[in-house]
């Protein structure tokens, strides 16, 4: 891997070069060969064959703009949604990712509210289901662009897939706590996307009435913050989130004042009142704030997550979020919908390696423990984040120094896992289970193949299933891994049962066979979660069924940061 700078390497090894190398390739219709135009009641849309890993052939439409172009006096403004479109659009070739530090010539643009639209048949009779999908990179990189979320496995269904991209970093989600800017636009915009799909899907075969949204890490915490915004009611019918909740350990805020005067002070902005930092930062580049993204991060990139959604206090907006999640979901005030919701096995596990494998990280770690842990491990900022951070080394590491050894490197990792991904998944399936009124289905995804989003440096396989991995066997991801043929046995069996339990879900709300001629599911029989018998499917080379996913680790967590389920 060759990365210019040390942040580029640090997103270059969370997604695998999906952003920094990523290929700016395109299908373009063959020679003498007209491409598909859709008429949708916002106007004439042109796009593009493609063929799925099978052979099929299907329609393409990217880089659709759903929302003005958020430059200007727009920028760290709601989007401003698009309901019509004067001239026909060219959705023939791939629209920009969102800005982000990059390398290359890899194509980003503040005009990024872009919207991408795939068809197994735009005429067809029966109305497929649609799968729309919000990408993950810890809203402040990746995008919804074909080479990191691409079709070429899911529509060898009979089903419409969407993917989006969100403004991200202090574009998407600067927020100062008052009217100057209450925050949450990134959110905004995947409500935009979502109401231009209810609008414009059923001109591309997609049914409306049966949209199920899912995402990963990111994507995931906005899967589950949709269910719960009133900006979002009535606009989805299932949801499945991939490792990533808004629930867990992380404490809830009214505004991320302090990554806005960040922002400011690494744009040498004055930071002395909320206008003055919007002012200033409206009048750089968007290369600049995209570029300014290492500037919020310690050594080794702690923390993953930097930027989250706020409980928006009333000025007279349109409210993304009004209240805490945790409090919609005990209170039942959420739009639930049949629910999917999952981790890996191993999550952030490759995360102890930036720390033991270079002793400057290393020796600071061990020598502000007190100051370092409750950062990298996304702790509360009040009186308990010291003993908190110092119980969960006892647990995790039987308090001793970090050293670079096998077992620091197993507890360290699942530590990692754990505080970023894992006990917030937890808490999410456990809350919805009790009190969604459809059903909640739990899985660990623990297939390892023939890659992974970490592999050994050294023999370049993969050790055990990380973070990402799931999306490995659901879309095509052309700037990372090469497609699975449908000759890879194991492989692609898997992407197989993936998509056909996808598939499922997105019918019936249920992902277990239902007489549909999946061959590839038959020996599936997963039960919903119950708060008596939390039963999950661990899906590997083999289905099965086990209960109880990593509780015997996450009882430290519930112990320092209990509530009332």
């Amino acid at each position: 891997m060759s990365c210019k700078t040390a942040l580029l390497c640090f997103i270059a090894v969370t997604v695998n070069n999906g952003i920094v190398n990523g290929e700016n390739k395109v299908s373009v219709p063959q020679p003498n060969e007209s491409s598909p135009v859709t008429i949708t009641p916002s106007g004439a849309i042109r796009g593009s064959w493609m063929e799925t890993r099978r052979g099929r052939r299907f329609e393409g439409y990217r880089g659709i703009r759903y929302a003005e172009p958020p430059v200007g006096e727009l920028r760290f403004q709601p989007p401003k949604p698009i309901h019509h479109y004067k001239t026909e659009v060219d959705a023939r070739e791939e629209g920009p990712a969102c800005p982000q530090p990059t390398e290359g010539d890899y194509y980003i643009d503040e005009d990024c509210l872009r919207i991408n639209v795939y068809t197994p048949n735009s005429k067809s009779k029966k109305p497929l289901p649609v799968i729309f999908y919000m990408h993950s990179g810890g809203f402040y990189s990746i995008s919804g662009r074909s080479d990191v979320a691409g079709p070429k496995y899911f529509l060898d269904r009979d089903v419409v897939l969407v993917t989006i991209n969100y403004r991200l970093a202090s574009l998407g989600f600067l927020s100062t706590g008052d009217e100057v800017a209450p925050g949450n636009n990134g959110f905004k915009d995947q409500v935009v996307a979502l109401r231009w799909v209810q609008r414009n899907i059923r001109a591309f075969g997609g049914d409306p009435n049966l949209v199920t949204i899912t995402g990963c890490s990111a994507g995931s915490f906005s899967v589950m913050l949709h269910m719960i915004s009133p900006m979002s009611k009535g606009l989805f019918h299932r949801a499945i989130s991939i490792s990533g909740s808004p629930i867990s350990q992380v404490a809830d805020t009214h505004d991320l004042k302090y990554l806005a005067v960040k922002q400011a002070e690494l744009l040498g902005c004055p930071t002395n009142s909320s206008k003055v930092i919007v002012d200033c930062l409206k009048t750089k580049t968007f290369r600049e704030i995209g570029n300014s993204l290492e500037g919020f991060f310690l050594p080794g990139y702690d923390p993953v997550l930097v930027w989250s959604p706020v409980v928006e206090l009333d000025f007279g907006q349109e409210r993304f979020l009004t209240m805490k999640p945790v409090d919609a979901v005990r209170q039942k005030k959420m739009h639930a919908v049949p629910f999917i919701i999952s981790q890996t096995q191993a999550e952030f596990f490759w995360k102890a390696f930036t720390v033991l494998r270079n002793q400057t990280i290393l020796d600071s770690m061990n020598a502000e423990w007190d100051r370092l842990a409750p950062i990298a491990f996304i702790l509360p900022k009040d009186k308990t984040a010291i003993p908190s951070a110092n119980r969960l080394r006892q647990a995790f590491l039987d308090g001793k120094q970090l050293v670079n050894d096998t077992f620091t490197a197993d507890g360290l990792g699942k530590l990692y896992g754990d505080s970023l991904i894992g006990f917030g998944v937890h808490r999410m399936a456990n809350l919805m289970c009790r009190h969604s009124p459809h059903k909640v289905y739990y899985y660990e995804f623990a297939y390892v193949g023939n890659h992974s989003h970490y592999e050994d440096p050294t023999t370049g396989k993969p050790i055990v299933a990380a973070h990402h991995d799931d999306l490995i066997y659901l879309f095509s991801l052309p700037a990372s891994f090469p497609i699975i043929s449908a000759s890879d046995t194991l492989d692609s069996l898997l992407v197989d049962r993936m998509t056909a339990i996808y598939y499922n879900f997105a019918i019936h709300g249920d992902p277990n066979p239902h007489g549909d001629g999946f061959p590839e599911l038959s020996s599936l029989h997963w039960p919903p979660m119950t708060p008596s018998k939390r039963e999950y499917l661990h899906l590997g080379s083999q289905f099965q069924v086990r209960e109880r996913l990593f509780e015997d680790r996450f009882n430290v967590w519930e112990e320092l940061y209990p509530i009332q389920y």
